[in-house]
Order: structure tokens, then sequence, then C-alpha cells
């Protein structure tokens, strides 16, 4: 099984975070990309795929929560002509955090998009209540010809056609499987099958009690919870199509 979207490098797995990966890569996880959110956990991300080449392809992002550095786009360029299999993300448009400025997170994201298609590399977009604005750039600037994921996607039904046809992926997380993210799970349920991911957003985006199957403390997500999601989900689609579709987007 393929995990499209994790934080591995996160604060909460020190301390436990090889145990976690040796239950990740027990309970069925061949795969997964692990996302940076500013250049200050780019260092981590960079050392765990090196010290474990075989699972995980690194990704290298400025998240919209997150204050820019002088150099951070220097720093960006670096990382991704220095690791191999380097992606970018996560990044993207926030408006549900608080005081939030939508111009300089535009500005930070399009820079990012812009590499992306210039290299033609996967990216990872983080989106919260700004979808109208994400489509208005999507559908205006030149984007990956691999296309790009919407990790975690949140956004409405209505909306998957429009983006799919711009060349969206879209993930699915163990948190939609909560009872009140009902409209989430029907907006995935429109979402075409090639073009399917799923994710655990790991140490983030909880998933129900009865999606956890590998308990941690502190209300930390573990990444070995991804086949217990997926059994959860009923997303009508086998595993083998959704790893299909991450080696597509992430390797191809």
């Amino acid at each position: 099984m393929t995990d499209a979207h994790n934080h591995l490098q996160d604060s909460r797995f020190d301390g436990i975070r090889e145990q976690v990966i040796r239950e990740m890569t027990q309970s069925g996880v061949t795969r997964c990309v692990v996302n940076g959110t500013c250049p200050a956990d780019w260092p981590q991300v960079a050392a765990l795929a090196r010290h474990h080449p075989e699972l995980i392809i690194p990704s290298f992002g400025l998240h919209p929560w997150k204050k820019p550095t002088p150099d951070w786009l220097h720093q960006l360029t670096h990382y991704l002509d220095t690791v191999p299999h380097a992606c970018i993300g996560e990044c993207g448009l926030d408006r549900w955090i608080e005081g939030y400025n939508i111009e300089r997170q535009t500005t930070i994201f399009t820079a990012q998009l812009d590499l992306a298609a210039d290299r033609n590399l996967p990216i990872s977009i983080h989106c919260l209540k700004a979808w109208g604005h994400l489509v208005d750039l999507l559908e205006s600037r030149p984007l990956p010809d691999r296309g790009f994921l919407l990790h975690s996607y949140g956004g409405s039904a209505d909306l998957v056609p429009r983006l799919a046809k711009l060349g969206a992926y879209f993930s699915f997380s163990g948190y939609f499987l909560h009872e009140r993210k009902k409209n989430v799970r029907d907006a995935f349920k429109v979402v075409p099958r090639d073009r399917l991911l799923l994710e655990t957003d790991a140490p983030d985006m909880l998933p129900p009690p009865s999606a956890i199957h590998h308990p941690l403390t502190g209300e930390i997500n573990h990444p070995a919870n991804l086949r217990s999601i997926f059994q959860s989900a009923s997303l009508r689609v086998e595993t083998v199509t959704i790893d299909e579709n991450f080696h597509r987007f992430f390797i191809d």
C-alpha cells in the first residue's frame, strides 16, 4: 500500500520514529511521501529519505501556515537539485487560519507551482476555504504535465470534474471517516478511479476509533493505520489501482 502524504519528520514522532517506520512496513506500507513544511524541517525530510530510500519519497514545500525565510525559494531549489526523487509540497492556500494573508500565500504558492510546472515535478497542494481562488490560479497558469495532488481533498463534488480536467489527483485521508464528513465522502464518489490516492497525513488527521488499528498516545495518527483507513473507506477501488495511481504520479 502507498501513503501519498504524511509528515514522518514531525517532532511528535521523536523517540519512536524508527519503531513507527518498522510498524508501517510490517502493516504493508511499501512507499510513502514525507512532506516538509518549511526550511526548518527540510533537512529531516532529506535525512529520512536517505536512510529509507526504498520506502520514502521526499517532498519539500513551504506550507501556508509557515512564515517564509528570506532565502526560502533558493533553499527549496537547492533541495530539488540535490535530493534524489524530490517532490514539491506541502504548499497551498488557507483562509481557515486566523490572520491569513492570502496575497502573501498566493505569491509563495505560485512560486512553488511554477517550479513544479517548469520541472514537471509532483506537487502536493493544501487548500482550506480557498477553493475558488485555487481553481482560478490553476486555470490561469502552466501546470505540471503529470498533474498535481490535492492532498486530503475537502472540496465539493461539483468541483471534482473541473479539477480532474486540469490534471488533479485527489487523496483520501482517514479523518474523512468521521460521521460529520459525509459531504467529503460523497465528493470522493465522483473522483475518477485513475485519480484516487490514499493518505494518512500522520501524525495529523486522526481517523475515528474504528479505523485506528495502531494507536499512539497523545492523539497521534500512526501511518500504519493506512490499511484500516482503506478498509473503512469503501472507495470502490482496489489497492492495486491506488498503488498504480501513486506510481504514475510520483515515480513515472
